[in-house]
């Protein structure tokens, strides 16, 4: 299983967090965690979104690098959008 990880600096990352689990949950399967996470399942592969105090974390998992690309790419190109007005910005490790 390919994985990987993203911090991304925010202060409201549980909007954020609920903004794309809402959003990408009209075409996938999303669903809310206990902690106040969001765990989306893609035909890809999946993520989980994970709000903190200054940072949202991403983790993307999936079957291999091509899916996990695909997945990184959903998640990271919509999380920019919704915050280009405070500049997000997604870099995977």
């Amino acid at each position: 299983m390919a994985t990987s990880i993203a911090y991304v600096a925010t202060d409201a990352a549980a909007r954020y967090a609920k903004q794309l689990a809402s959003h990408l949950g009209r075409k996938s399967e999303a669903e809310e965690l206990p902690d106040g996470g969001y765990r989306l399942i893609f035909s890809a592969g999946e993520g989980v979104l994970t709000p903190e105090a200054d940072r949202l974390v991403m983790r993307a998992s999936a079957a291999d690098a091509e899916s996990l690309g695909v997945v990184q790419d959903v998640l990271g190109r919509h999380l920019e959008r919704f915050g280009q007005r405070n500049e997000l910005t997604v870099t995977w490790e």
